[in-house]
């Protein structure tokens, strides 16, 4: 991610403000660098949770799509799944356009915290990766960063994605109540499912009475193992895509200043950043979906359960059910979250960082008159 923030008060312009006669408020313009650097890094958390908002509340009808796909061995046993356009026609025909909306609230509220932390967090230590670990720099400081930012959203993410799912697969009350009497009359387990819910704060504290803080944070570790290295791939991959990008117009356009820190590069190589971590990494995303869910059919005693039973029962096929839509989802989610974050940026940061620049020059100008006066 572009450090735009910094560029006002590089080490060369002050430099070359110190051998100015001015440079006796060296100090204040220090303080201003400081300040300015303080306020950019909590400006990226703020743009990180608009724009991880704002992806997740465009494209959540993909994601229930998803969720139901990859939850039919659970419901309904692994026979006669459904394809993505039979998935979409079923949810149709059976809840309408408000079928796709389940869970859309804790959707958008996971999203905030995530999008926070991760955009702040990758903006705020990535420098200090490569400069304390010189090792560890470049593409490998992105992917430590955007893990590590990712990881400190998971503790209200994971709550807000297992209310999430589990309201996606219920649907409307009526198809709800339908699957619980049919896995009733095929079933003699004594298996107990969660009631329907009608909204979030319901969700929650329907989970929190039956199961405790284990059923808001089920598929937690799961969670991690998928989220975690998506996370650090994805931005690690933006990053390469946009040095690739750079590279390749300084070689075919060497006459002509291009750069890819913005809005259209944004949308263009965050989609493709997305999609491709989004494939790599569509079997963690099986299973965590699965563990968060359960049900009548199947029941799972673990992460290497879920996945040894996933695999002997579905095969390869099992691992990668719902690629597709995932795919489909994170391409333009991520498309617009990358766009969202570099067009707040390209609108805000700089209004704010010409500001600070007015401001420190009319201190200068000030102390600089005082001899002058005398």
């Amino acid at each position: 991610m572009p450090d735009m923030g910094r560029e006002s008060f590089s080490p060369t312009s002050m430099a070359a403000d110190a051998s100015s006669p001015s440079s006796s408020t060296s100090p204040s313009l220090r303080c201003a660098a400081n300040s300015d650097s303080h306020f950019f890094v909590w400006r990226e958390f703020l743009w990180g949770a608009l724009a991880g908002g704002f992806g997740e509340g465009m494209m959540h009808p993909i994601d229930t799509v998803k969720t139901r796909i990859q939850s039919q061995a659970i419901l309904n046993g692994s026979q006669h799944q459904k394809n993505v356009l039979q998935m979409v026609r079923t949810v149709w025909t059976a809840d309408g356009v408000r079928g796709f909306y389940r869970g859309v609230t804790p959707g958008v509220t996971g999203s905030l915290a995530t999008g926070a932390t991760y955009f702040g967090f990758i903006e705020s230590t990535k420098n200090w990766i490569e400069e304390s670990n010189p090792s560890l720099g470049g593409h490998w400081a992105h992917f430590l960063a955007g893990g590590i930012g990712d990881t400190l959203g998971s503790f209200i993410y994971v709550p807000c994605e297992v209310m999430k799912q589990r309201m996606q697969v219920q649907g409307t009350s009526a198809s709800w109540s339908s699957i619980m009497s049919n896995a009733h009359k095929t079933k003699t387990s004594e298996v107990q499912m969660y009631g329907y819910y009608t909204g979030m704060f319901q969700a929650g504290r329907s989970i929190w009475k039956e199961q405790g803080p284990k059923g808001l944070y089920a598929g937690y570790w799961s969670t991690l193992a998928r989220d975690v290295p998506f996370a650090g791939l994805m931005v690690m991959f933006y990053e390469a895509l946009k040095d690739l990008a750079d590279y390749g117009m300084k070689r075919w356009m060497p006459n002509r200043d291009h750069h890819t820190n913005g809005t259209l590069g944004g949308l263009l190589l965050g989609g493709v950043a997305g999609g491709l971590s989004a494939y790599v990494t569509t079997p963690l995303d099986v299973i965590k979906t699965r563990l968060q869910v359960q049900g009548p059919d199947l029941r799972y005693n673990g992460w290497f359960d879920a996945i040894r039973r996933t695999w002997i029962i579905e095969g390869p096929k099992g691992m990668f059910r719902g690629s597709v839509p995932r795919v489909i989802w994170y391409v333009p989610a991520s498309a617009l979250t990358f766009m969202a974050v570099e067009f707040l940026r390209e609108k805000f940061n700089r209004g704010l960082e010409n500001g600070e620049e007015e401001i420190t020059s009319i201190s200068i100008d000030k102390k600089g008159s005082l001899p002058e006066v005398a």
